[in-house]
């Protein structure tokens, strides 16, 4: 009775193998080198299955990672899938809204439209308006400038007159110190309770006393107020522009009854001032410059309460005044200033 070889394992086919000799008598070479054969092709065969099931366990393994993998992306689709689901619905409720609007809207526009329109006239009335009132406000302000620019040449005007006045008045001014210091220099030898020189209101006044000029009551100059005077005239013929106005001054004493020619101390003053305007004259003052006024005792320099104070107001003035006629060209415009002033 034989048995196949393929139903033996590999450990009794060992055992049959090493008691091979044994058989001999039963068993032929040719059948031993066909079960050693057989035995190799099962042992190749099992490798090769072997292999085939490595190879297949693989590819199992690597089929349930992707169903996995499969699984998981189908679960995120669903997820996904719910979300745009949900913005979906959202995005069509959003746009019903926005249908309904659109048809409110439509059916407004018309109203709102006739609004518009009106609106629109309502503001092209006011544009017009407006333009019209700046076109008001532009001739207005042509007309500003205009007369902005007429003042500005004008004001430029007046600063080149006021500069030459300012200049002309220092011119002055200078002149009467320049004069006041001749005069004052002129009388010098004089005694100055006797004869005083002072600037006043522009002008320089030489006051000289009764006392150095006449005897009282008497309108003839004393011997040393006549050199005063022809000393006084030299320096007044070196200024040419300069007017004398002579004012006779006394106190409140009225004069002895029966003076001859005078009634009272405005004839004392007026006759003493004239014989002082013909002595300048006479030592060379052009009798044009020269005026003579008699002021009488209305014009007193301290109270009449005391023979000193009285004797102060008993004097004799003589106003120096230079000739203003560049100052009144200048104030009326260039144009001649009358003689004399």
């Amino acid at each position: 009775m034989f048995f196949s070889v393929r139903t033996f394992s590999p450990a009794l086919l060992g055992l049959a193998l090493l008691a091979a000799p044994a058989f001999t008598s039963c068993v032929t070479a040719r059948k031993y080198d066909d079960l050693s054969a057989r035995q190799k092709a099962d042992a190749d065969g099992k490798a090769a299955a072997e292999r085939q099931l490595q190879g297949t366990t693989a590819q199992l393994q690597k089929a349930t990672d992707e169903l996995a993998q499969l699984r998981l992306t189908q679960k995120r689709l669903v997820t996904d899938s719910t979300e745009t689901g949900n913005a979906y619905r959202k995005t069509r409720m959003l746009y019903n809204d926005l249908n309904t609007s659109y048809d409110k809207l439509l059916k407004n526009s018309d109203r709102e439209l006739a609004n518009k329109s009106s609106d629109y006239n309502k503001v092209a009335q006011d544009l017009a308006r407006r333009e019209a009132e700046l076109g008001a406000l532009d001739q207005r302000l042509q007309k500003s400038k205009a007369d902005n620019d007429r003042l500005a040449d004008d004001l430029k005007t007046r600063e080149a007159r006021l500069a030459e006045l300012t200049k002309a008045l220092a011119d002055k001014d200078k002149a009467v110190a320049d004069l006041k210091a001749r005069v004052s220099k002129a009388l010098l030898s004089f005694n100055s309770a006797d004869l005083q020189v002072k600037l006043k209101d522009g002008k320089v006044y030489v006051s000289l006393s009764e006392q150095l000029l006449f005897k009282s009551g008497s309108t003839r100059v004393d011997p040393k107020g006549q050199e005063a005077l022809k000393q006084l005239a030299a320096v007044l013929q070196e200024q040419q522009d300069v007017n004398v106005v002579v004012e006779g001054h006394t106190d409140n004493v009225p004069i002895r009854t029966g003076t001859a020619g005078m009634s009272d101390n405005w004839d004392l003053s007026a006759l003493r001032a004239t014989e002082i305007a013909r002595l300048l004259t006479t030592a060379g003052v052009a009798p044009a410059r020269v005026t003579a006024s008699g002021r009488g005792q209305y014009v007193p320099v301290a109270p009449n309460d005391s023979p000193q104070n009285k004797a102060m107001n008993r004097r004799t003035e003589i106003i120096l005044t230079p000739k203003l006629n560049e100052l009144f060209q200048i104030l009326d415009g260039n144009s001649a200033a009358p003689a004399g002033k």
